[in-house]
């Protein structure tokens, strides 16, 4: 069964929930059986990203067989003389690879959970960040004010995830994110962080676990001083404290906070991971639509079991990458908890959304992944001509004195 054509579809999410642009992939055999997949964070324009998808299906992967995975996987690992982690180019494949299992779902009339090992649980617990009320489908007062960073309405709006069945919620009130690598907290932002902690924890009790986010800004020091502040709330974990680049940091606060330590979401292969894993951290956060696909993701989730770890796979992406990431969910013991965002275009823009429960995603029983694009949907949201990438980082120094705001600092820097 070889693989004969790629076609490539970008859109934008109405509220930019789940970044700014998804891109999907479409491939199809030589006997007209297609899947589908998508790309994670590549972080080039969308045509240019396109463009890169289309080039390595074209070198490495047209007229293959659709079993080969190994080979094929090996061929862009190793492509242009690298052979090592390179995370534009495991964008690139991820998405590509998610398509091929797709097919072989379909052509064996499975799941894909099935073909890895079966559906080992049930249901898959999720969560969700905390979202203002009316930009997800969480039901909520749009007059609670702002979740992400104040922490009543923080704990508010925490409740209604809870009467929704969601069993975690997730926040990271201590940004913005600098593009400076590590940096120290502010006063004002470890006390900020550490109250938003608390009141979720008092609104929430032992009903829901509270997961506490970071996006890898802090310097080693500032990171051990916040994760101290947040020990008496007994966060699940303390996600990336840390730049993802600095594994030796990561490992130092690993060792010294009693909360678990979780990163991921920004490393690329069984590699990088196999590295976390020996620096302390007990909670990987693997995505799939960068980590090498379902079958390098199954393998980083079959590590963790050797390391005692667990495996939360991020999901800050369209329904395609999620629909991936819950299959090799399904059929790994090594699974904690799944990232979700719930919102009317990620159901839109599949032709059957994924289906939960109280708070849990269901298994589906139809082949492949399970889901199909609806090409109408994404052509009505069309990226626009001038777009960011799928994410940023502020692109200035933030001072650790809490004196200026980003509208001063881009003032500062433009004079500058």
């Amino acid at each position: 069964m070889k693989l004969q054509s790629i076609e490539t579809f970008t859109t934008a999410p109405p509220d930019g929930i789940g970044g700014a642009w998804w891109l999907f992939v479409r491939i199809t055999t030589e006997d007209g059986v297609t899947g589908i997949g998508e790309c994670y964070g590549i972080p080039f324009s969308p045509d240019v990203a396109q463009r890169m998808v289309e080039d390595t299906f074209e070198r490495y992967i047209a007229g293959s067989n659709a079993h080969d995975v190994e080979t094929l996987f090996r061929r862009v690992y190793s492509a242009g003389f690298t052979q090592r982690p390179d995370v534009s180019l495991m964008g690139v494949f991820s998405g590509i690879e998610i398509a091929v299992w797709d097919i072989l779902g379909k052509l064996s009339g499975q799941p894909v959970y099935n073909l890895l090992g079966g559906c080992f649980h049930p249901r898959l617990r999720t969560y969700s960040y905390l979202y203002p009320a009316g930009l997800d489908s969480v039901p909520g007062d749009v007059q609670q004010g702002d979740v992400y960073h104040d922490a009543d309405a923080a704990a508010n709006r925490a409740l209604d995830y809870l009467k929704a069945g969601f069993t975690a919620v997730k926040q990271d009130p201590a940004g913005p994110y600098s593009f400076q690598g590590g940096r120290e907290l502010s006063l004002e932002e470890l006390s900020r962080s550490e109250n938003c902690a608390r009141r979720l924890r008092e609104a929430l009790g032992d009903r829901a676990d509270i997961l506490f986010g970071t996006h890898g800004q802090m310097t080693t020091g500032s990171a051990i001083r916040l994760a101290k502040r947040l020990e008496i709330s007994d966060p699940l974990w303390f996600e990336e404290p840390c730049p993802p680049d600095q594994t030796g940091a990561i490992a130092e606060v690993a060792a010294s906070t009693s909360i678990p330590v979780a990163t991921g979401e920004r490393l690329t292969t069984r590699a990088e991971f196999f590295e976390v894993l020996k620096a302390g951290v007990r909670i990987l956060q693997p995505d799939i639509g960068r980590s090498g696909g379902i079958w390098e993701t199954k393998k980083i989730a079959v590590m963790a079991e050797l390391f005692n770890a667990q495996v939360a796979p991020h999901i800050y992406c369209g329904p395609v990458a999620h629909a991936a990431a819950a299959h090799v969910a399904f059929s790994s013991p090594s699974f904690l908890v799944l990232e979700t965002i719930l919102t009317e275009f990620h159901s839109k823009v599949i032709k059957r959304p994924l289906q939960w429960q109280d708070g849990y995603l269901l298994p589906g029983v139809e082949p492949g992944l399970g889901i199909e694009l609806d090409e109408e949907v994404i052509a009505s949201h069309p990226v626009p001509e001038q777009t960011s990438l799928h994410l940023e980082m502020c692109p200035y120094p933030l001072p650790s004195d809490n004196n200026a705001t980003i509208e001063q600092l881009h003032a500062l820097h433009k004079d500058g």
